[in-house]
């Protein structure tokens, strides 16, 4: 019996370790880019190949800053994700609501075609896009943008704030008309605000996701608009690594603080839950 138990209590430690393990190789895999490009940001000796720098510097940040159209695309890029994410929600949060609520020929086939947008090679997508852009004359304009954009975002919007209005349960929307609301009152007075969460995570990811953007706002914005990320492309192409590494650090701070104030507000829960689509 003591024998069955010491077995028992080794399998259980090897399964710990191999979790461990496996665990720390994730995020290992998952940090690292991250970390490599917080040391090549602040890199000033490019001739060293030791893999810490032997002198810490600013100076790629203030190189990137005085580049012209810099602070511009940076400006742009909060633009465009700002309209981007009003645009989306203007969009989604009906036809989401109709995918949780009604039923009709063709549902689950319309819910899942969303995934054809990223089944496709993107730049092929936004090549046959652009063709029809140039008939349209959206080529090189912010409405050209816009669209591309509020396209990538369709998947995550309408899933998420899907699964957010079918968490509510009809017992309160029928609670609500029983002491007679109408149906536009019950949804913006109930259904809306018990959904609120899942749809405000949903537009987090909208406008991050925007904010990223870079291979379709390319291909139909330019030479009009120019966003950060299409600004990285050119750094990346002209100036060595490390300045593409501080220009990107620019890009991901902002993120990271909308990410915190987003966990602080909604809490950390609230956005788990949200993700679980259904």
């Amino acid at each position: 019996m003591r024998h069955k138990i010491n077995n028992k209590s080794m399998i259980n430690r090897i399964k710990i370790i191999i979790g461990s393990l496996v665990v720390a190789s994730l995020m290992f895999f998952f940090f690292f880019p991250i970390v490599n490009l917080f040391v090549d940001a602040f890199r000033s000796d490019l001739a060293n190949n030791q893999y810490l720098p032997q002198n810490w510097s600013v100076k790629w940040f203030s190189y990137v800053l005085d580049r012209p159209g810099v602070v511009g695309s940076f400006v742009m890029s909060f633009l465009v994700a700002i309209v981007t994410t009003v645009v989306s929600m203007c969009i989604c949060i009906p036809a989401a609501y109709s995918f949780a609520r009604f039923n009709f020929v063709g549902k689950k086939l319309c819910y899942f075609s969303f995934l054809l947008s990223n089944a496709f090679p993107r730049i092929g997508l936004y090549a046959s896009i652009g063709v029809m852009f140039y008939k349209l004359n959206l080529m090189g304009t912010f409405a050209g943008v816009i669209i591309i954009h509020v396209i990538n975002s369709l998947m995550m919007m309408i899933w998420i704030s899907s699964t957010s209005f079918k968490s509510v349960s009809m017992d309160q929307e029928e609670a609500a008309k029983d002491v007679g609301a109408g149906p536009i009152r019950t949804f913006f007075y109930v259904t809306l605000p018990l959904a609120w969460p899942g749809i405000m995570v949903a537009s987090l990811f909208t406008f991050l996701g925007s904010m990223e953007e870079g291979a379709g706002t390319l291909l139909v914005g330019l030479p009009n608009i120019k966003t950060l990320p299409v600004e990285m492309y050119s750094v990346i192409f002209d100036y060595p690594g490390t300045a593409g590494a501080a220009l990107a650090l620019m890009l991901l701070v902002p993120i990271i603080v909308i990410l915190v104030i987003a966990i602080k507000l909604l809490g950390a829960k609230s956005i788990l839950d949200s993700m679980k689509i259904n």
